[in-house]
């Protein structure tokens, strides 16, 4: 037992005890990305081969042993080909302001941004009384300049009577995201194009507004708004999920906690959040 603490003693020291800590963070960050998305599969495949290739060689399979080793060549440039989309978003987060800490908004600050998430809420509420559709997108820390240059520039005060006027059913902009900065609490740009989730697992009754909220969510970490046209619910989606069937009361909760971070800024903690608002409104219904 002493040798065995001598040991240890001699060979752990405290850069292999951050080094291991690193990694370990490192790993969980990495399944935590992956968890529900196309790569998650490609890692099992990729895990197979790592059990594969030694298997085969010890069982002697030459044959097996050769192709898995040339796949392996292969493999990692198939990864940066297929995966390049959710490579360049893994990177762009590792510079986003989120990932370095979050920074306290003056009161002022606080103040516009407060105004302009009720002036958010208000809107979507009209819509969704109207049955209305509405797509809006609230940028968060990665920037959108692409998604901006899709549609027409506007830089303007953010109010419930624009954006319900922007998203009337026969208006140029109607069927396309408008997208909003709470940040700098302006409708940056109206009419714009989002890209389509290529998930396999959403529901037939979801239609292409959904589709595309999904689908921004999952390439940046912004917090996208969706109104049905054809059911009037709301529907938020943030990295890549979906909450449907939220109230006003809810999505202004949410809106607070991730822009004026006075709570839980993770999916875990607005998801939540969705939840037990949900609950209890389901509970005062009855």
């Amino acid at each position: 037992m002493n040798a065995l603490i001598t040991y240890l003693q001699s060979q752990v020291s405290l850069t292999s005890i951050v080094e291991i800590a690193l990694i370990t963070c490192m790993v969980y960050k990495l399944l935590a990305w992956i968890q529900n998305t196309q790569a998650e599969q490609v890692i099992k495949g990729l895990l197979f081969l790592l059990i594969l290739f030694p298997l085969s060689d010890w069982l002697g399979f030459t044959t097996i042993n050769f192709l898995v080793r040339s796949l392996f060549t292969w493999f990692f440039l198939f990864i940066l080909v297929v995966f390049q989309p959710e490579l360049r978003s893994a990177l762009e987060s590792l510079g986003n302001r989120g990932f370095f800490g979050t920074w306290t908004k003056s009161k002022k600050e606080r103040g516009d941004t407060q105004r302009s998430i009720d002036e958010v809420v208000a809107a979507v509420r009209i819509l969704a009384r109207d049955h209305t559709g509405a797509l809006i997108v609230c940028e968060n820390q990665t920037g959108l300049k692409n998604i901006a240059r899709s549609g027409i520039r506007l830089d303007s005060r953010i109010s419930w009577e624009l954006l319900v006027n922007l998203f009337t059913v026969n208006r140029p902009l109607h069927d396309g995201a408008v997208l909003i900065s709470f940040y700098t609490n302006k409708i940056i740009a109206a009419g714009c194009l989002l890209p389509l989730t290529e998930r396999r697992d959403i529901i037939s009754d979801l239609g292409t507004r959904h589709r595309a909220g999904i689908g921004i969510s999952e390439q940046s970490d912004s917090l996208v708004i969706i109104v049905s046209e054809e059911t009037g619910a709301i529907s938020i989606a943030r990295d890549g999920k979906l909450v449907r069937y939220i109230d006003s009361k809810a999505l202004h909760n949410v809106l607070e906690s991730l822009f004026l971070q006075t709570g839980s800024t993770t999916v875990f903690g607005w998801t939540k959040r969705i939840r037990t608002e949900g609950s209890r409104e389901n509970t005062k219904n009855r």
